[in-house]
């Protein structure tokens, strides 16, 4: 094996950047590349360890026996060309410290690694791909994401299915069976947990070990490409959870990779991540601007994902989260303003290369701006999680329906400030885990009522301003937990209730598809008008939303008793006749109506602020949509 001399002046640049916190194709630079050196071909592969006193490089082309890289000129930046490796071969860096020892640790960039428990990187590139997805790229462009229907699919990929053996599927089998799924339910956009290289399943893949890197248990780089574009051929988005605030903290990948703090805080507080057992990135460091916006680069471009959902934004953006040693900033505040500076910097990057894109903020506190545009002081994201919406919901739902009078402002409080920032509606994963149960084992009652609820909590979470998120076992009205370690139960469908539950997803997806009123206004109360929203008593909560056209708009009426209410009168904006478009109690979605009511002729009776109204059955435990059918607009 030999590493040989390598010209200085082609990497000049590209490390300069990264240092400056300006290289956002670092990936180009770092890992191991194909090159050739005096016409053969070798592998150059590049690290940075700014203050190692060496790094050695072994691997299985050379025996493991180590050889020096060279330091480019004090950058920090090490490199070297072997020109035995080859694709498929095994290799680590052993860092030698200042202090005299010595640590194997991954390569940071590598795109593969070994199937853990091993963990050696593995000499890989993905081949530059012919991508056929032009059509889906173009069509992004013709209406901003605001104005379009958004409805997710969240799915962890190792547990959607699995084989008689438990082993994972492929990409190439998820694209067989996920995609086609997803596209018959009515589903626009499939979600990932992430999945990077990660050793822990239990982690869910959020403690990451290789951040360019896919599962190996899954695959490779490649095959996920080959997936996006089946996915995106079918009209399918993808988006994939991104951890930018925290890694894995085991001693062979990322932590004091030189033996100093390379990518994480000097200081052990801000450093240590005690609640997740995890390293904190130091955002303040120019290299990891370069690392990370790279990264994110990297999966939107080369991979051609649709969005990435940051996760634990909170994490980041408070000192003086789960951190009970905190300093306060500059200003005496809580606030990471290293933070700050760098999700602006990542959102204005990604948008200015790619404007399409879903930049998403799991973030669960009232921070102001973090969809406000960057150049207006906000954090730049195009979407936040209403997780406020999500905790008040599902704590008004696991209630007996007695108490819920009493606490109708859980379900009405979202109103005051739901166009605060572009909101997005979340079930997640994180709410069917850890003794919370699942949606289905939130909600009391009889296997009936529990139905029923969960339809009309469905259909409400639909007409809701935002955009919308599921967590897969959802729609199958699984009654257990989600088990990382297991497939969906996919059994359940054979029980009472669990196949007409399903049907209704179905419909209740497609039915968000077709009516614009449900999702073309979603940050403006022009879409929004709250009709009823003081009704305690009847516990019933009435809204209007409207899409730009004037006739274009719905009436949703939400019943959270076990009570039908016979002589429910509704405003309307309009003379005419009104139909019904939804009804969660009918007997196909598992309910105990055989027809829906006959059609609504308006009167000129005002009510609920507006001139007109009907008057309509509203179901026990059921929500109804109704349409305008025939409707007299004034010319005045």
């Amino acid at each position: 094996m030999t590493i040989t001399d390598i010209d200085n002046h082609q990497l000049e640049e590209p490390i300069y950047l990264f240092n400056s916190g300006e290289n956002f194709e670092a990936y180009r630079l770092f890992g191991n590349k194909k090159t050739m050196h005096d016409g053969v071909e070798g592998i150059r592969f590049t690290v940075w360890a700014p203050n190692a006193k060496a790094v050695l490089l072994v691997g299985d082309f050379n025996g493991w026996q180590a050889e020096p890289l060279a330091l480019m000129d004090q950058t920090g930046v090490w490199t070297g060309i072997n020109l035995e490796a080859k694709e498929g071969d095994c290799y680590k860096y052993l860092i030698q410290k200042h202090d005299g020892s010595q640590e194997f640790k991954i390569d940071p960039f590598a795109q593969e690694f070994e199937v853990p428990p091993k963990e050696a990187s593995i000499v890989f590139q993905a081949p530059e791909k012919k991508w056929r997805d032009g059509l889906w790229q173009h069509n992004k462009t013709r209406k901003s994401a605001l104005e379009r229907p958004i409805n997710i699919y969240e799915v962890h990929a190792s547990s959607w299915r699995r084989h008689e053996d438990g082993s994972w599927y492929s990409f190439a089998e998820l694209a067989d069976e996920l995609i086609p799924y997803v596209k018959e339910m009515g589903y626009t956009h499939i979600e990932f947990l992430p999945l990077m290289e990660h050793p822990l399943e239990a982690s869910w893949g959020y403690q990451i070990t290789g951040y360019y890197a896919v599962a190996a248990r899954m695959g490779r780089v490649d095959e996920l490409q080959d997936f996006v574009e089946a996915a995106h051929l079918a009209n399918i988005g993808v988006i994939m959870d991104w951890v930018p605030g925290h890694f894995n903290r085991n001693q062979y990948a990322m932590p004091y990779f030189d033996g100093t703090a390379t990518f994480e805080y000097d200081n052990p507080d801000r450093a240590d991540n005690r609640g997740w057992g995890t390293m904190n990135f130091d955002l303040g460091k120019t290299q990891v601007h370069s690392f990370l916006i790279a990264n994110a680069i990297f999966w939107l471009e080369e991979c051609h994902l649709d969005g990435l959902r940051v996760d634990a934004v909170s994490n980041m953006i408070y000192l003086d989260f789960d951190n009970p040693n905190w300093l306060p900033n500059k200003y005496g505040g809580n606030e990471n303003l290293e933070a700050i500076q760098f999700l602006q910097k990542l959102n204005t990057i990604v948008y200015a290369r790619n404007p399409q894109t879903l930049m998403i903020a799991e973030e669960s506190t009232s921070w102001d701006g973090i969809t406000r545009p960057v150049h207006d002081g906000g954090l730049g994201f195009l979407f936040k999680w209403n997780m406020g919406w999500m905790n008040d919901t599902l704590k008004f739902i696991e209630m007996d329906p007695y108490f819920r009078r009493d606490n109708y402002q859980l379900l009405t409080f979202s109103f005051m400030y739901t166009f605060k920032e572009n909101y997005l509606l979340p079930f997640s994963h994180d709410e069917v885990v850890h003794g919370k149960n699942s949606l289905l084992g939130k909600v009391p009652g009889d296997r009936y009522k529990q139905f029923a609820t969960l339809r009309t909590l469905q259909a409400y979470m639909m007409a809701h301003p935002g955009k919308k998120l599921n967590f897969m076992g959802y729609e199958l009205g699984q009654f257990l937990e989600w088990r990382f370690y297991s497939q969906l139960e996919w059994g359940d469908l054979n029980q009472e209730f669990n196949q007409e539950y399903h049907n209704f997803i179905k419909h209740l997806n497609q039915l968000y598809l077709k009516q614009k009123a449900l999702f073309e206004i979603d940050n403006s109360y022009e879409g929004l008008t709250v009709l009823d929203a003081d009704n305690r008593d009847e516990t019933i909560i009435s809204i209007m939303r409207k899409g730009h056209q004037t006739r274009d708009f719905l009436l949703i009426i939400s019943n959270f008793t076990p009570v039908e209410r016979t002589s429910y009168r509704i405003g309307v904006p309009f003379a005419g006749k009104y139909e019904t478009l939804l009804n969660t109690e009918m007997e196909e979605f598992g309910g105990t109506w055989t027809s829906n009511q006959s059609e609504f002729v308006a009167e000129e009776i005002p009510h609920q602020g507006q001139p007109y109204s009907i008057q309509v059955i509203v179901p026990s435990l059921g929500t109804l949509y109704i349409k305008p059918k025939r409707i007299y607009i004034s010319k005045k």
